[in-house]
């Protein structure tokens, strides 16, 4: 059984300079089996988009925690699509507002974490949605 390991994009959009968990959840996400890219901080949507390009990933996961996910998850979706990449599962981490859950579902974010949420069920969630 030699099954194609699970490519994942982490990266982190946007001017938040804080990485420890987005690489807490990367180091978890290779121990787990998966190929992962980290593109290190302050990434634009078209840096994240084109490195999912030139990756050929099945995952790309965006550490937010700046507050400005509203206006960078679209554009990032936007540019997958636009890239042929529409398959691509996106997770979120970082700080979202309960209240911006719903939309961020609707414009097909696989999912969402807040602070604390375990490795195991990010790990859990990438496998089932990469499955499907």
């Amino acid at each position: 059984m030699n099954e194609r390991k699970i490519r994942v994009l982490v990266a982190k959009p946007g001017l938040d300079g804080h990485d420890r968990g987005a690489k807490v959840v990367a180091r978890a996400l290779r121990d787990a089996g998966m190929e992962v890219i980290y593109t290190g901080l302050r990434q634009t949507p078209e840096m994240i988009a084109e490195a999912a390009l030139q990756e050929d990933v099945d995952v790309v996961g965006l550490s937010i925690l700046s507050g400005a996910h509203m206006a960078l998850v679209p554009r990032i979706l936007e540019l997958l699509k636009a890239n042929g990449l529409e398959n691509v599962k996106v997770f979120i981490g970082g700080i979202i507002p309960d209240e911006d859950l719903p939309r961020l579902k609707e414009m097909g974010v696989s999912g969402i974490y807040g602070p604390g949420t375990s490795t195991e069920e990010i790990i859990k969630q990438v496998r089932e949605s990469v499955k499907n």
